[in-house]
Order: C-alpha cells, then structure tokens, then sequence
C-alpha cells in the first residue's frame, strides 16, 4: 500500500510543480522561431514558463501592443526594430528599466538588439537566363517597358520588409526622387501584397508566381539552398544591391511597461543576447547575431552582406515614417 500511496503522492507533486510554474509571456511576431529545447532550458533555469503570444507582423504586434498598453498582453517583446522602435517609445509601451546589453554589432535605443538583416531585392537566376533579360543595374531601370510587371513589394504600411525597403528609398534617392520612382512604378506594373510570405511564396517565379523580382532579404539564396535538402548546392536566387534598395533591419527585445513578471521579463530579454539563442538565430530566422564573434552556418556562405546600405536614422524614422507611408499609399494604391 505504501508504494503506490507515494507514487500517487509523487505525481501529485510533480503535476502541483508544473502548476505552479510562473508564465512569463513573450509577444513577438510571425516570423519567430526558436529551437524548443532552447526554450526550454531557459524555463529550467528559472522555474518559469515561457508563454509565446504570436501577435502577426512587426507592425501589427506594436499595433496591439498599444491598444492593450493599459493591460499588457505580455511581459516582454521580441521583433520590434529600427524602424519602428520609435512609435514603441512615443506611445510609452517599453519598460523605464531595460537589462544591460552585451556589446552588440548594432544598437537599438529602448531594447537590446538580438539579430539584425539587410533587406534588398532578390531576383530568379533561371527567369533571367532563359528570358535572356539583362538583370538591372539601378532602381531606375526598373521603369523601363522591358522589366514592366516584374517586381512584386509587399506593403510598407502592414510589412517590415516592406516598410524598410521604402525607408531605403528615400535615404538613397531623396524624398522626391523616391516617391517619383514609385509613382513611375505603378505605371509600369509594381504589384504590392499584404505580407513578405505572400510576395515570396505566391507571386515570386522562383516559387511558381510570374514575378522573376522581390523584396526580400540578402540571407533568403542562403535559405533557399538549406530548405531544398539537397537539391541545391547553389542558389537558384541571387541578390541584387542596387543604390537606394538596401535596408538595414535591427531586430531587438525589451522588457514591457506594465509587466506582470518584470524580474523574469528582464531575465528572458536578456537570455535572447545569450550565446545559446544566438547560435541558433541564423538557421531559425535567416538573420545576422547581434553579437559579435557568433559562429554562422556554411550555408551563411551563400547570404552576401552588402557593401552599402541606405538606412535613415532611427529618429527621422519616427518622426517622419507615418507621412512616408500614407504618401506611398495615396501615390501607389490610391
């Protein structure tokens, strides 16, 4: 009798423990993934459970992140970047007290930067060899009748990606430059999609789509060659990093204002500057480690890093990214 009575007890306790765990919850956006063992050790370390709360792109997680700022929907935030990181602060979601950052590549003001990537144009190598197409050397050429109805963006206004392409733009070419190439663009065939993944997996040729360009990510050959399970040993998509076409994208964390686990809150931002999270940030979301001296995969060999980028200062971004943006949309959809 005494056996099982103790097993029985054992198990009570061991469900009581699970129980018991403290949640600490992480919003972050669509595109985050993380090994789970990798979470997990964290959960061990801390007696905690990670709670993900999946909350769509990086703009509408800040979206929603706002409206509920009240009553936070999570303790921390993964995937807020340079771009919009300013909107964060403005509306006073982020945390006063922030852990202390490890020396990063790049710096992201309110958070700690975890990854960073370059976003660019990404085009179909075998679409250009078999068309006998010359691949554009300018963001200008792309107006012309012969490369009319080839690119396909996804929207600034509900797309990182986007957004930052549109940022390289206009630090490249100007304000007016910008808009008046978009407008030229419209004319000749530019066609806008809510999301990254609708841009990439419906209407890029590489996929089975008619349009042989994108905006996509200098890292996205690299990923090409790793998810085809050998049936690339090189890229069957090439980059192209054209004067006003490239973006520089930090992604960071923070802790949120409100949070209802702050000293786990502080502890999870941190850990994701960890060596641990960051070895495994290049092959689970194709981006850079923000912390130098981090060993990349081979396939890394494949992803360019641009000489040059085209990225306007955080501040401006703020200040001037709402009137950027409905200027896009009044000159391309409307």
């Amino acid at each position: 009798m005494k056996k099982p009575t103790l097993f029985g007890l054992g198990l009570c306790l061991l469900a009581w423990n699970a129980w018991a765990q403290t949640e600490v919850r992480l919003a972050v956006h669509k595109s985050f993934s993380l090994p789970k063992e990798t979470i997990a050790r964290f959960e061990q370390a801390n007696d905690a459970k990670v709670v993900l709360i999946k909350a769509g792109s990086s703009n509408e997680m800040l979206n929603k992140l706002i409206l509920s700022k009240a009553n936070p929907i999570a303790d921390a935030v993964y995937g807020l970047d340079n771009a919009n990181i300013g909107k964060a602060s403005q509306n006073g979601i982020l945390s006063p007290h922030q852990p202390r950052s490890v020396k990063t590549v790049a710096g992201l003001p309110g958070a700690l930067a975890v990854n960073y990537a370059y976003v660019t144009l990404n085009y179909d190598k075998k679409w250009f060899e078999q068309k006998g197409l010359p691949l554009p050397k300018s963001l200008q050429d792309l107006t012309k009748p012969e490369y009319k109805d080839l690119l396909v963006v996804p929207n600034p206004a509900t797309s990182s990606p986007g957004l930052g392409f549109l940022m390289a733009n206009i630090a490249g070419m100007g304000e007016g430059n910008a808009f008046k190439w978009w407008a030229d663009m419209r004319k000749n065939g530019v066609k806008v999609t809510k999301s990254w993944s609708d841009a990439y997996y419906t209407d890029f040729s590489q996929n089975g789509g008619s349009r042989p360009l994108i905006v996509s990510y200098a890292t996205s050959p690299a990923a090409e060659v790793h998810f085809s399970k050998g049936k690339y040993t090189t890229p069957p998509t090439g980059n192209l990093f054209l004067n006003g076409g490239v973006f520089r994208q930090i992604e960071g964390s923070a802790v949120l204002k409100g949070a209802k686990q702050p000293e786990l809150a502080v502890k999870l931002v941190s850990f994701l500057q960890s060596k641990e999270v960051q070895q495994a940030v290049p092959s689970e979301m194709w981006v850079y480690p923000a912390v130098p001296g981090t060993a990349l995969p081979q396939v890394f060999d494949f992803a360019k890093i641009p000489e040059k980028h085209d990225t306007p200062g955080t501040a401006q971004m703020t200040r001037k990214q709402k009137s950027w943006v409905n200027r896009w949309t009044r000159t391309v959809l409307k």
